[in-house]
């Protein structure tokens, strides 16, 4: 054990780990393009943009230098009552890729945060309209939203929320639309709806993310729209997961033809530089809070809020994602994840392939279909031996390049998983 690692265990408390028992652990060094680099001098190549945040590759100098150029002149200000340029550069050029449709950028920290900004705007603008009745949230089941309260009320009542089931608001969970049950789905959606009791519908605009990247079609998507739409139900699109061109488009919502009333993005905002997120509203939802009623005003905040430093670094992100360079990585990645699909569907061991965009991911039929899959072991420890950080989703194995890995790199990575599949299936 490393001296790092010792300390390490000592006085850190590690995110979904337990405190006690066998959980190996890798002192990074550092980090450069798709690698990471331990203290003991393995090099691991990032297959997950380490949490599906870093597009645009670890220690990336053209972002580390806006960063740099922006501590020069201003780090930190309190953004109630002041506003910086870099702030209101980055929201108008997100509205600019957004739908026509949406006018405010509001600024939090991360992705749970952004999905809490979305659900207090849903409840708030029914409430400034006196129609404080209408408070009821709908979601699909399955669903993965964050782990503050609020977006952990919309997600899967599971083992990562049990222990605070009993403080979380009621919200009623729509199936989730595998394919075969999308008549059940809309029939509920539609009973809730008529209700007049329903403020908005949250959901993962076509990909599960962390259930396992489950997918699900545009088609069914843009029936709920509908449903919503007949009913006046506001909509918020989590694409804290799925913008930045994940799914193919800048956002996933382009593949519905509907527009969504409010959008939380985070993740990939800064490229994995700086925490950051931002929730933005349509012109419908800002224009109910435009009041001299001081108590129409959306109360919330935080610190660290429109930090100059992340806004400077998500302007570069975004002019970088943009370039002619990026566009034609990501068209090669495209093409690969897809090419993988089609020559491994069918394959023994192999329960479901399913790619979109960047998103590749691997079903294995190996017992129940769960975080919790024990497999998550072996294939975990099977791709590091082999110098791949592939983190599985219990038995879904899932590739999630930085947007700056090379053919070769992707053709190495799905050998890995091919050869994988033809030792253990």
């Amino acid at each position: 054990m490393s001296d790092l690692i010792a300390r390490d265990q000592k006085a850190v408390w590690h995110p979904f780990t337990p405190l006690k028992g066998d959980y190996p652990l890798q002192a990074l060094e550092s980090a450069e393009g798709v690698y990471l680099y331990t203290t003991d001098g393995k090099k691991v190549l990032d297959g997950i943009s380490s949490w599906w945040v870093n597009t645009l590759g670890h220690s990336n100098p053209v972002l580390a230098k806006a960063l740099n150029d922006q501590a020069l002149k201003l780090e930190h200000v309190i953004f109630a009552g002041f506003t910086h340029e870099p702030a209101v550069r980055l929201s108008e050029e997100l509205l600019k890729k957004l739908p026509e449709s949406h006018s405010k950028v509001f600024f939090s920290d991360d992705g749970s945060t952004a999905v809490e900004v979305g659900i207090k705007m849903t409840i708030q603008y029914w409430r400034n309209l006196q129609k404080p009745d209408r408070n009821q949230i709908i979601a699909i089941d399955g669903a993965y939203h964050g782990d503050t309260f609020g977006a952990m009320a919309v997600g899967e009542r599971g083992l990562f929320s049990e222990a605070f089931h009993q403080l979380l608001f009621p919200v009623e969970f729509l199936p989730y639309p595998d394919g075969t049950n999308d008549g059940e789905v809309l029939e509920m959606m539609e009973d809730l709806c008529s209700s007049g009791n329903v403020a908005s519908f949250i959901y993962e605009p076509l990909v599960q993310g962390a259930a396992g990247m489950r997918m699900y079609s545009p088609e069914l998507l843009s029936q709920l729209f509908d449903i919503c739409k007949k009913y006046d139900v506001l909509t918020i699109a989590d694409e804290v997961f799925t913008g930045f061109y994940r799914t193919g488009k800048f956002l996933a919502s382009y593949y519905v033809d509907y527009s969504p009333d409010i959008i939380c993005l985070s993740k990939a905002l800064t490229a994995g530089m700086l925490p950051m997120s931002v929730t933005t509203a349509s012109r419908r939802v800002a224009k109910v809070f435009e009041s001299e009623v001081l108590e129409h005003t959306f109360f919330h905040g935080h610190s660290f809020t429109a930090n100059p430093l992340g806004c400077a670094v998500a302007l570069k992100s975004l002019e970088l994602l943009d370039s002619p360079e990026i566009q034609d990585q990501l068209d090669m990645i495209y093409r690969h994840q897809a090419e993988f699909k089609e020559r491994n569907e069918g394959r023994s061991g192999v329960k479901q392939i399913q790619s979109l965009g960047t998103i590749l991911a691997i079903e294995l039929d190996s017992g129940k279909t769960t975080y919790f899959n024990n497999i998550r072991v072996t294939i975990y420890n099977y791709f590091m031996d082999r110098g791949i950080l592939l983190r599985p989703l219990g038995n879904v194995i899932y590739f999630l390049p930085p947007y700056v890995t090379t053919e070769e790199e992707i053709n190495f990575v799905h050998r890995a998983i091919e050869e994988f599949l033809d030792e253990k299936f």
